[in-house]
């Protein structure tokens, strides 16, 4: 297996798509290796994020009539983009799926989906093996156990997936605060769905604008 390492295994906004797998009501309600408010919280984050950086992002159900639809907090992100919905359990089987991929032009595949040992693992090494360049974004996925979701993961390690946090992935995307045109907006995401880390920036603003007393 080729290592992983150097400037050029960094994710590039430009280099990036994100492709979303089935973070539908099903899925969520058997979720069991995440607290369900932030799987929903960091997938969330994950969609703003990719917008953020103008990274294609594909959206797919599965049997949306069955399971239920996208949740709206992350459709809400793109309003009006059509939802790929399937039959095929492995999304990388799923023609309409790989040609919009494909479409992009991009090369970095980055995945994230309910629930991890299954419609996220799939895609991964088939698209692993087929010669993509695949991170898997482990908290905007989740499994029906932990030991499920981390045995997944290593599943995917072991067939030279690259693993990362959505944060972690943002990080990466903007990789130099310098990058006006989306410092600005990648920080609202931060505000809105990075916890304490948004919650200390905020702080930090009303520190910086507090006026210091007049000496007496």
């Amino acid at each position: 297996m080729t290592l992983r390492n150097g400037l050029d295994s960094l994710l590039r906004p430009e280099d990036s798509v994100l492709v979303l797998i089935d973070h539908q009501p099903f899925q969520l309600t058997n979720l069991n290796s995440h607290d369900p408010q932030m799987a929903v919280n960091n997938a969330t984050a994950l969609a703003k994020s990719a917008k953020v950086f103008n990274v294609p992002t594909i959206l797919t159900s599965v049997i949306a009539d069955r399971g239920g639809y996208i949740f709206p907090q992350i459709t809400d992100v793109f309003p009006g983009q059509e939802i790929i919905d399937r039959t095929l359990i492995n999304t990388w089987e799923d023609r309409k799926v790989v040609e919009a991929v494909k479409a992009t032009g991009r090369k970095q595949l980055v995945i994230a989906g309910l629930w991890t040992e299954v419609c996220v693992a799939m895609p991964v090494i088939q698209a692993l093996g087929e010669g993509w360049d695949v991170t898997v974004v482990t908290d905007a996925s989740g499994g029906i156990s932990v030991e499920s979701h981390e045995v997944a993961i290593q599943r995917m390690i072991g067939a030279g997936a690259n693993m990362m946090t959505w944060l972690a992935v943002a990080a990466e995307w903007q990789r130099d605060w310098a990058r006006l045109d989306t410092a600005g907006p990648l920080t609202d995401v931060l505000k809105q769905h990075a916890a304490g880390s948004g919650i200390a920036y905020l702080w930090e603003q009303q520190l910086l604008n507090t006026p210091v007393p007049a000496a007496a």
